[in-house]
């Protein structure tokens, strides 16, 4: 494609080097679908004739065609998937292919390429997310009575449903859904037209390339629209924080199934067991997707460090933005896929979880409660429990083991009253502000979500 400049042949080592077409093969939709659309905009300008339109639509149809049946052979030495395309849809219609490349560069092209394979992908991302949600809102829906201890420091610290848990994971997978359909608004800008860095003299009705592929907007800088990426970088930003959320939901899970918490029982079909210990059970995709979230940051990190240096305009540093874009959107669309169908075969266990969450302590905070509302400053309401657990500790017993008398020489506001404080059912429904665990807002949450998500 730059003979003309050249004496020697390219390097066969530096063609190996330079080579995408290993990686960015899976473009071939979106390059023909732009080169069809760059065509209508030549036929427009005067430069193709109708016929030659027809035989470039038909000839890069055809090749679509064959790529998608696997026959199309790619060739290193044609570097991309830009060239390989077009180097073939020339072998097989002569001049109106070599026509094509008019009044484009690669370097639009493939900004054109990136953004709508992009657009495509968020959509399947945003759907997968909701898949997730519904999954989870289901496993909570199955299991709505149930109580268990919520943890801060990993330290048992009140009692919450385990649908309020799970929703809580809902809530931010809904913001990891608006995140990517706002950055979908910010990629879907039409840069084809942009050239290798000022356009070009040839006027070509760039709209009539965005109605073409359904762009609601044009780029308006020539420069930028082939020199950044970052609409790139927002996608990566929020792959990562997907994976980071499916990462703390996969290190739940992993407690809970644990013999030591007990409270969940993942199914045979997504465990996995060990070579040599036959009585284990193991949360592998749990663990996996835990320990995928460090590639989903590595290629944020990656693709970052790419641009931070980088002068105007398109530099083939640029070559690396497709591999980390690849990888984490087939990271996080198989790790949502095997999270969702996992959820699915979850069961809680009643019993365990029962027997945790009857940890009189889980209620130290609703005694505080009680002095406060009989009008004891909080933080000497505070120190009074702390008190009393530590007698507690002293005595070898638990908060309702403790005498009238005990609670009295901590605070005479004490009365009988106290004891009837002690039960998980009363304390949940008194949980009622707005996002608290009442029976009655849980049930409300579980419901909105199913309507939302419907």
């Amino acid at each position: 494609m730059w003979k003309g400049r050249f004496a020697q042949e390219t390097s066969a080592l530096l063609q190996q080097y330079s080579q995408s077409i290993s990686f960015d093969w899976r473009l071939w939709r979106q390059d023909i679908a732009g080169s069809i659309a760059h065509s209508a905009a030549l036929e427009k300008a005067g430069l193709l004739t109708p016929e030659e339109r027809a035989q470039i639509v038909a000839g890069l149809t055809a090749i679509g065609n064959d790529i998608d049946a696997g026959t199309f052979q790619f060739q290193v030495e044609l570097e991309d998937i830009h060239m390989n395309i077009e180097a073939e849809l020339t072998r097989r219609i002569g001049a109106p292919g070599a026509k094509l490349h008019t009044a484009r560069s690669r370097n639009d092209q493939v900004a054109l390429d990136l953004r709508l394979y992009l657009r495509e992908e968020s959509d399947t991302l945003a759907a997968a997310l909701r898949n997730i949600q519904r999954a989870l809102v289901d496993l909570g829906s199955r299991h709505s009575e149930i109580v268990i201890p919520g943890y801060t420091h990993l330290q048992r610290a009140q009692p919450v449903y385990l649908a309020h848990h799970l929703l809580a994971y809902v809530e931010m997978f809904d913001r990891d859904h608006g995140r990517i359909l706002d950055a979908r608004k910010r990629l879907n800008v039409m840069p084809l037209g942009s050239g290798a860095i000022a356009g070009s003299t040839i006027l070509l009705d760039r709209q009539l390339i965005a109605d073409h592929l359904d762009f609601p907007a044009l780029t308006q800088n020539s420069m930028d629209a082939v020199s950044d990426r970052d609409f790139a970088v927002e996608l990566l930003a929020d792959l990562a924080l997907v994976a980071i959320h499916l990462s703390r939901l996969s290190e739940d899970l992993i407690l809970w199934a644990s013999s030591e918490f007990q409270f969940v029982t993942i199914s045979d079909a997504f465990t996995t067991g060990s070579s040599l210990m036959p009585q284990k059970k193991n949360p592998d995709v749990a663990e996996l997707t835990r320990g995928k979230t460090g590639r989903v940051i590595g290629n944020l990190v990656a693709l970052l460090t790419t641009l931070k240096g980088l002068p105007m305009t398109y530099n083939r540093d640029m070559q690396e933005d497709k591999e980390p874009v690849f990888d984490s959107i087939d990271t996080i669309k198989s790790a949502l896929a095997v999270f969702t169908a996992m959820l699915g075969g979850i069961t809680a266990n009643p019993a365990a979880c029962a027997q945790a969450v009857a940890d009189p302590m889980l209620l130290a905070t609703d005694l505080a409660d009680y002095l406060v509302n009989h009008g004891v400053p909080f933080r000497q309401a505070h120190e009074v429990i702390g008190k009393a657990v530590a007698l507690c500790g002293q005595k070898h017993c638990q908060l309702p083991q403790l005498t009238l008398a005990d609670y009295q020489t901590l605070s005479p506001v004490f009365t009988a009253e106290v004891f009837t404080l002690l039960s998980v059912e009363k304390s949940m429904n008194a949980r009622q502000a707005v996002g608290a665990p009442s029976p009655a807002n849980v049930a409300s949450q579980l419901n909105r979500w199913k309507t939302l998500l419907a």
